[in-house]
């Protein structure tokens, strides 16, 4: 449990949580219909800063994007006494696409296109001296980023945590959720029957937590669970979504939530999906809500601003409605009203869910509700407080390595030892797939950092099966008992690009949704869990280099998750045909 000191929320509605508070429980939205912007051939509704906005969060030597985050960072930071500079002091980012605006089809790639490389300028401009970590898990990101701060900080290695989610809007991820027939002309409408699809929204939103227990909230628990689906479609029946309810509220007592800020998007599938999971959850009693109709879909920031919100609403004993709605146009039984409601509650749970099958949900508790769930996680988990520590401490190996593979442009090699190939092909990558897998057809239609995780992933699942260590996934619990957790610094830049080469011209516009799905690097882990069934967390996480130490930190961290028997972990990185590297091993933990 770790506890929230100090928070902002940055958006078109306001420049602090209590400008952005206010404005929604007064019933405005910043949504609006745009008409040939950025010459984009169909109108979009969308949530986007005007230029006096811009030019007030600028700052010179960064991006529109960095300068939106240190803005943001900066803002929550004015309100506590930390000292940023001290080892014990981790910025985290969440984002899914931050500076795609500077990718250009062909010629160099300039160093803050790159996540990690962005996320460090940002860190060195404000005064973090630790390496900052970027989550990139698609729509879950946010929740996902405030779930990894929450490890971190339980396991010790930190003692505070700068979480920001963020994201801008561009003809880059408009035109690519356009491409899908989900984006509504004029502004959304959550969990209607009339709802027309999604609207975007731009918007950073920072968290400060504590190992202290000086703060009025606390994230008390949380999960990420996956479809293993459909790497751009929802399980249909929430099955996902539901696992991450489940695991999250333990034995918390559903009488004493306030609400489910739900992730509401409004497309059809979507809402469909978190209806029937909250219902299986069995969270049909109470209120559920969602903010997409004030500020569309803000992707990167979206699970940390509307947690920041929903705290804000509860301070002032209120659950805020759904703009938008009017009458249920979905199967699950929820409650859902478009005004604002009196409580004395004082829970709530987050819950977002995103392409690549990833599902997050987070526990929040004040007051005397977080006090009651303290006893509860005590008395589950005998866990006791650990001291406060100025420094981060040697990281503790939890896991053992089962098995190993290593491929780089002309080097395959499993377990210390080189993979034979029959034939020399100039892609090694399709001819380990021909050789040594081939059953998988759909192998073709991904992208080049998804065929490199998944033939790498593969030639390590055989390894396990010829040893005989291979976990049994029959039932719904042991289909969670393996992680998928991925490291990269790329992102998903040759996508990107491939892409980028499909609207560069007006006059030659023709985005697709299968090229533009795999323009988010997590969907390499989506793949490996529908291949193998993989119901438990899949995480992606983008530094600006290798970092054997921290990598592992988030290991150990992850593994805090009790149903994480095992991961599938490691290295993925692929730039082009020459340039591109998987170190991927098996990880199983190691009993107490």
């Amino acid at each position: 449990m770790v506890y929230k000191i100090a928070d902002n929320i940055l958006s078109p509605l306001g420049e602090t949580t209590a400008q952005n508070y206010q404005t929604v429980k007064s019933g405005r939205s910043a949504l609006r219909t745009y008409e040939c912007l950025w010459q984009l051939p169909r109108p979009f509704s969308a949530s986007l800063f005007t230029e006096a906005q811009r030019e007030a969060m600028a700052t010179e030597g960064l991006t529109p994007f960095e300068s939106m985050v240190v803005c943001s960072v900066r803002r929550a930071l004015q309100d506590v006494a930390i000292d940023i500079t001290q080892p014990s002091v981790v910025l985290i980012l969440s984002t899914t696409k931050a500076n795609v605006d500077l990718l250009t089809a062909d010629g160099p790639l300039p160093e803050s296109l790159f996540p990690g490389q962005s996320a460090r300028r940002i860190a060195r401009y404000l005064g973090f001296t630790t390496e900052p970590i970027v989550v990139c898990n698609a729509c879950i990101s946010g929740v996902a980023a405030l779930l990894l701060a929450s490890r971190l900080l339980e396991a010790g290695n930190y003692d505070y945590a700068v979480v920001c989610g963020a994201d801008c809007q561009s003809r880059f991820i408009v035109s690519g959720f356009q491409s899908f027939q989900v984006v509504s002309p004029v502004p959304c409408r959550p969990f209607d029957m009339e709802r027309m699809g999604l609207s975007l929204g731009e918007a950073a939103a920072t968290m400060v937590l504590s190992r202290r227990p000086e703060g009025r909230w606390a994230l008390v628990s949380g999960a990420i669970r996956n479809d293993a689906c459909h790497i751009s479609a929802p399980a249909k029946h929430g099955e996902g979504a539901a696992m991450a309810l489940r695991a999250t509220l333990g034995g918390f007592p559903v009488e004493q939530l306030a609400f489910v800020n739900a992730h509401g998007t409004a497309t059809m599938f979507n809402d469909q999906m978190e209806s029937l999971a909250i219902e299986q959850a069995g969270l049909s009693v109470v209120p559920v809500n969602g903010y997409k109709g004030y500020y569309g879909h803000t992707m990167g920031a979206a699970g940390v601003l509307e947690t920041v919100l929903s705290m804000a609403a509860l301070d002032d004993h209120t659950i805020l409605g759904t703009r938008g709605f009017q009458e249920r146009g979905v199967s699950g039984k929820i409650q859902l009203s478009a005004t604002a409601q009196a409580t004395d509650k004082q829970a709530f749970v987050k819950l977002l869910s995103g392409f690549g099958g990833g599902n997050a949900a987070l526990l929040v508790t004040g007051g005397q509700a977080r006090c009651e769930r303290l006893r509860v996680v005590e008395l589950c988990s005998g866990m006791r407080s650990r001291p406060l520590r100025r420094a981060c401490p040697p990281v503790t190996p939890v896991t053992k390595t089962t098995h190993h593979v290593q491929l780089i442009p002309g080097v395959a090699r499993l377990d210390g030892r080189g993979i034979p190939l029959e034939s020399v092909d100039a892609d090694m990558l399709t001819a380990l797939y021909r050789q040594h897998i081939g059953d998988y057809p759909k192998y073709y239609k991904m992208d080049r950092l998804s065929q490199l995780g998944f033939v790498a992933s593969e030639l390590l699942l055989q390894a396990e099966r010829r040893a005989g260590d291979a976990p049994v996934t029959t039932t719904p619990e042991s289909t969670m008992s393996r992680a998928v957790i991925l490291f990269c610094a790329s992102s998903s830049v040759h996508a990107d690009r491939r892409y980028l080469a499909s609207i560069a011209e007006p006059d030659n516009f023709f985005p697709s949704p299968s090229v533009f799905v795999y323009t988010l690097p997590n969907i390499v882990a989506g793949e490996i869990a529908i291949r193998n069934n993989y119901h438990g967390e899949t995480s992606f996480y983008i530094l600006s280099e290798p970092d054997a130490r921290l990598m592992q930190q988030i290991l150990a961290a992850s593994c805090l998750d009790a149903a994480t028997e095992s991961v599938l972990c490691g290295w993925i990185d692929y730039q082009d045909d020459d340039h591109y590297v998987a170190d991927l091993s098996i990880e199983v933990k190691m009993k107490e």
